[in-house]
């Protein structure tokens, strides 16, 4: 089994800016602190809102821009180290940079000096640099705080994950093999400890889509050797190029749990052959997974299917926030999984 890219992550103090949910929030909460800033003047509100729809140009280049540095910031403090206090200093001092540029540069226009008479530029520099360091430690402590959640996370999806009948029903496949085909029952074991080796390592690691694909093709060959022609798999990657399979980095058993599922309800209750269809595809800078299986109602009932696929789903938001999305249900005769992430982390 080859080893993972990154066998640890470790998570710079800058916030993700690249992200959607991070950039949304701290967007909106400066334009709602600007809004109260105004309204608490006394204005009427017609004339509040005027003031905002003026100062938004001046507001809204300053965020934009510190949110597009601090996005590429912190890819750099991704590829090199960077110490702690080093990085907050720049969620700091980069927005106080921007603003000081924005409002040199705008000052030497006259409409704007007409437009602003009474601006202060030391107050908006300031705001920006104070703002900036609110956000990196909103962030930072709303990081240490979802930690323990993570955790939790883990634990619940490796429960889900190690189903006491699947390891016995390997065993029990490998002793059957043992003395007629030696060699298959090895494979089988060796299968079999590479898939709990990986099973073992934090769920915050990433892997290459590559790489998941192989161990889920692994742990599937376990069970084709248990359920004979039961079990059936189809693998289309027509719209996902090899090169992309490789670069494109996810979290570890992403996609492992979600095939164990879909033996277990909806192979396994089958006495036909049951085909298992796993569709991959790259739209624009998103990875689309979608896994459809035969559905049996009574089997799909079951609390532990919910309870798989809903950790599936905190691991998507706690590692991606709003920019992943999992959605699941009856489609026809098919039980379908279908599952968004960004191709970048």
């Amino acid at each position: 089994m080859n080893k993972d890219k990154k066998d640890s992550i470790s998570e710079p103090l800058i916030p993700d800016c690249c992200n959607l949910g991070v950039f949304s929030r701290i967007l909106i909460s400066v334009n709602v602190l600007g809004l109260l800033a105004l309204w608490s003047r006394g204005d009427e509100w017609r004339l509040v809102l005027q003031n905002f729809l003026e100062s938004a140009m001046v507001l809204e280049s300053i965020c934009l821009l510190s949110l597009m540095l601090l996005c590429g910031t912190r890819r750099l403090a991704m590829r090199f180290p960077m110490s702690g206090w080093f990085q907050r200093s720049l969620c700091c001092m980069l927005p106080t940079a921007v603003a000081s540029l924005v409002i040199l540069y705008l000052r030497r226009q006259d409409w704007f000096e007409a437009g602003f008479p009474r601006l202060n530029p030391f107050f908006v520099v300031a705001s920006a640099g104070i703002l900036g360091l609110v956000c990196q430690q909103y962030f930072e402590l709303r990081t240490r705080a979802f930690s323990p959640a993570l955790g939790e996370a883990r634990l619940q999806a490796l429960q889900a994950r190690i189903r006491p009948h699947f390891l016995f029903n390997s065993l029990n496949t490998a002793l059957s093999l043992i003395r007629t085909e030696p060699r298959r029952a090895e494979m089988v074991l060796e299968d079999l400890a590479d898939l709990f080796r990986v099973l073992m390592r934090d769920t915050r690691n990433v892997t290459s889509l590559q790489d998941e694909i192989r161990l889920c093709e692994q742990y599937l060959a376990i069970e084709k050797i248990r359920l004979g022609e039961r079990l059936q798999v189809v693998w289309n990657k027509e719209k996902i190029s090899a090169s992309e399979l490789n670069e494109i980095e996810i979290p570890s058993l992403l996609l492992q749990p979600l095939l164990e599922n879909a033996v277990h309800y909806g192979v396994e209750p089958s006495v036909h052959a049951a085909t298992i269809t796993v569709e991959l595809k790259r739209q624009l800078d998103k990875v689309e997974i979608r896994i459809c299986n035969p559905y049996h109602e009574q089997a799909s009932m079951v609390s532990g299917n919910q309870m798989a696929l809903e950790n599936i789903r905190q691991r998507l938001s706690l590692l991606y926030d709003i920019e992943a999305h999992i959605q699941y249900g009856v489609v026809g005769t098919s039980f379908e999984v279908k599952l968004q992430f960004p191709a970048k982390r």
